[in-house]
């Protein structure tokens, strides 16, 4: 497993953003809206919905648990990059539905797939990137995702895909206690 991650433990419980105060004092989201490339993830899988994370049969924590324990990182073949990847794809509808979560790596090349695992095609596209305010991921990660569920699209830079939504967790992640995660929601 990279340095980059050893020891790293995330206990996250739902699918974050850039986090600012307005002159109220009111914390608001502004997401940056860029033209995406498409890519494929390999990674281990499973279906959940938020509101399963909320309570104690949620697996997205069980997964980066897994996922760090079991060094599934350095299993993934043809890895584009050290960063991890959390995918949040399948939606049955919305965010009140369920998805499937894949933790994983960006590939060169998806051709080699190691049991236990998935590969999964991120389709390119428009997509709204927030940034996450620096601290613990467990916390401030799923803050984002609250914050980015609860946006009106005028907010998010357009209607929601719900076709695939990603974390990218590189080495501003390093230290899960002083974290800072990129979050990409697919947008029309």
């Amino acid at each position: 497993m990279p340095r980059l991650f050893q020891n790293s433990v995330f206990a996250l419980v739902l699918p974050a953003l850039l986090v600012v105060s307005n002159n109220a004092g009111e914390k608001t989201m502004t997401p940056r809206v860029v033209q995406q490339a498409g890519f494929a993830v390999i990674g281990i899988s499973a279906r959940t919905s938020n509101a399963k994370e909320m309570t104690p049969d949620g697996v997205i924590g069980k997964q980066w648990g897994r996922f760090m324990q079991e060094g599934l990182l350095d299993k993934i073949p043809n890895r584009a990059d050290k960063a991890i990847v959390a995918v949040y794809t399948d939606y049955a509808s919305d965010h009140n539905g369920e998805y499937t979560y894949v933790l994983g790596a960006k590939v060169t090349s998806d051709a080699d797939v190691p049991a236990g695992m998935v590969a999964k095609k991120i389709p390119a596209g428009r997509y709204a990137v927030f940034t996450t305010d620096k601290g613990p991921a467990a916390k401030v990660v799923p803050e984002a995702w609250m914050r980015i569920n609860s946006l009106p699209k005028s907010a998010v830079g357009g209607d929601r895909m719900y076709g695939a939504d990603f974390e990218i967790y590189d080495e501003r992640a390093a230290d899960p206690q002083n974290s800072v995660v990129d979050v990409y929601i697919g947008i029309r």
